[in-house]
């Protein structure tokens, strides 16, 4: 795992300490995925359609990022 994505896992488990509820924590795995399709739909900005835009809350919420 590259250094800037560990940092970003390590952020994002942080905050699901606080946030996270009841909600299972992300793997490594499962987080890289995430996070990887989250930074290509907000790359996409205005291009992105509806079901992308849905995609992206839902990522923004189970990253913490909302």
């Amino acid at each position: 795992m590259e250094k800037a994505l560990h940092r970003r896992y390590l952020e994002y488990r942080e905050l699901h300490v606080y946030f996270g509820g009841k909600k299972p924590l992300l793997t490594a795995t499962e987080f890289t995925d995430a996070d990887t399709s989250y930074a290509e739909l907000k790359a996409k900005g205005d291009d992105r359609d509806d079901e992308e835009e849905v995609r992206l809350a839902e990522l923004a919420t189970l990253l913490h990022r909302d």
